[in-house]
């Protein structure tokens, strides 16, 4: 006689929502992804650390694992990686300083800041206040906090700074108020150079990636981890982690649909998902813009307008290493900020020559690609209701192939938009202006867009894959009357040759932009048959 036994399934746990305490989180049996072997491998590499992540990503729990390491607390790494690889005997003094919680509008709030964050850590190490050093020389308190905790623990200190730069990056619309958020933390931060004899580790922080000249002045064993492969996934899921830590919660849900939703972020080594989204879609069972509604971009997209970004080329945008790095209250590069808050992200890397590296940027995921190019439409000057409109309309024109019903619903389209707003904004006279909002479009649902598509005879400005059918589309931009260029040039260059294979109706889409009209004056297509 013989018998079976189902495996039990793995039971699921509280999800940790909004829980960037390791105390909380483990003593309350959430689901846990095991970041303290990587933590220590980080400790083991050096003394200071810089690290930029997008918001939401899980840094404040990063900090926080650091904090127990160093404190000690064994029993919440039971069962870890670091239950094994970290000396419990030896215990450091941490000093941890925050600037997450609410927005700080001026240098005196800045300062209040400040200072609470340093009365905070005296009393947690109990250390009493100098009466000798002034209440508005916060360097010097931080110095004097620092060689307290030192003689008192009898171990060098830990000092851990989260969000370092928010209240910079809560003021950007305000330069001269941001330029004073900035001098006043780099004054705090300047005391880690002259402290070092007292300091065991220093890992600092944040969404941004402000220049060391800037921020950092003189702090030049700061070592920036962001672009280190080897720490890629210090913050964030990997398909590893969803697939066996959160095992109990996929069932019932599309795991490719999971991936292409809200996989992709990457810094040279391995890809993560947002925590803040995996969370929230095991939350709700709903595939929803989660990480994008918690934070309206205004200022990006004023800037992205206010630069006239040809938004198709967010799909692939090429950048240096010093272009990346180069953000500050004085230049903000639209490539650096987009990438250093999450909009963008590292899909390859190459060196053309020695010493000259090429990075490519494009849309992390589903999510960020369709939720940020509707926002563009709307600071493109697009009336939000008449563009989701729309777009509910477009997927019902694509799937029934209806192109002169597309045709007119573009016209109608670029009707709409109020005649003074053309009046205030140069940005109609942007060569890529309707091409943009074109684009967009289609990108903000979500669809299988190819952008400057390569093929032998030249590049493709945009092929839409969708349900079985191929989409070319040409534009051009003319004065006044159409010449019939678009579809023409789709013709002679033999672009759908590189998509006949597929065996799929081909659409070639010719069309052609007025200035002088502002809206659509050609649009030409043919319909090759599917081979």
């Amino acid at each position: 006689m013989s018998s079976s036994l189902t495996p039990t399934p793995t039971p699921r746990r509280k999800l940790p929502i909004g829980i960037q305490n390791l105390a909380k989180l483990r003593q309350q049996g959430c689901y846990y992804v095991d970041k303290s072997g990587l933590a220590i491998d980080l400790i083991d590499s050096g003394s200071y650390f810089f690290l930029s992540r997008p918001r939401r990503f899980g840094k404040s729990l990063l900090v926080d694992t650091f904090k127990e390491l160093f404190e000690g607390n064994r029993v919440l790494f039971t069962g870890l990686a670091a239950e094994t690889r970290w000396d419990w005997q030896k215990r450091h003094p941490v000093i941890r300083i925050s600037f997450g919680g609410g927005v700080v509008q001026d240098a005196a709030g800045l300062l209040q800041r400040i200072q609470h964050n340093l009365r905070t850590n005296r009393s947690a190490l109990g250390l009493s206040r100098p009466d000798d050093i002034p209440a508005d020389d916060v360097a010097g308190h931080l110095s004097d906090l620092i060689a307290q905790a030192h003689v008192r623990f009898g171990q060098t200190v830990v000092v851990l700074v989260d969000e370092y730069d928010k209240p910079i990056l809560d003021n950007l619309t305000r330069p001269d108020v941001a330029r004073e958020m900035r001098e006043g933390l780099r004054n705090l931060y300047s005391v880690l150079k002259e402290m070092d004899a007292n300091l065991r580790f220093v890992f600092l922080t944040g969404v941004s990636k402000f220049s060391k000249v800037s921020l950092f002045s003189g702090l030049n064993n700061l070592r920036d981890v962001t672009l280190d492969a080897r720490w890629s996934a210090l913050c964030g899921y990997t398909d590893a982690d969803i697939d066996t830590v959160f095992a109990p919660e996929l069932p019932g849900l599309d795991r490719d649909e999971i991936r292409r939703w809200y996989n992709g972020y990457n810094w040279l080594g391995e890809s993560v998902y947002n925590p803040f989204d995996v969370l929230l879609l095991f939350e709700n069972r709903e595939f929803r813009p989660y990480w994008f509604e918690t934070g309206t971009p205004t200022f990006l997209v004023d800037l992205l307008a206010a630069k006239h970004f040809f938004t198709p080329d967010l799909s692939r945008v090429h950048a240096s290493l010093t272009l990346l790095s180069t953000f500050d209250v004085e230049k903000i590069a639209p490539e650096a900020l987009l990438f250093q808050t999450g909009y963008l992200t590292l899909h390859g890397v190459r060196q053309p020559i020695p010493g000259q590296w090429v990075y490519t940027l494009g849309y992390p995921n589903r999510e960020v690609e369709s939720s940020l190019n509707a926002a563009l439409l709307e600071g493109y000057g697009v009336p939000d209701r008449e563009s989701f409109d729309a777009r509910i309309r477009l997927i019902e024109l694509l799937r029934t192939a209806d192109l002169p019903a597309l045709q007119a619903l573009f016209q109608a389209f670029f009707a709409s938009i109020p005649h003074d707003w053309y009046r205030k904004n140069e940005l109609a006279g942007f060569e890529g202006y309707y091409a943009s909002v074109f684009y967009s479009h289609f990108a903000a649902l979500g669809l299988d867009i190819r952008v400057e598509d390569a093929t032998h005879h030249g590049r493709i400005d945009m092929v839409v894959l969708f349900e079985g059918r191929v989409f070319i589309f040409e534009f051009k931009v003319v004065e006044q009357a159409a010449r019939g260029e678009a579809l023409r040039q789709i013709r002679e260059r033999g672009y759908a040759d590189k998509y006949r294979a597929r065996g799929e109706p081909i659409h070639l889409i010719g069309v052609e932009f007025s200035k002088a009209d502002r809206n659509i004056v050609g649009f030409e297509v043919e319909t090759l048959a599917a081979s």
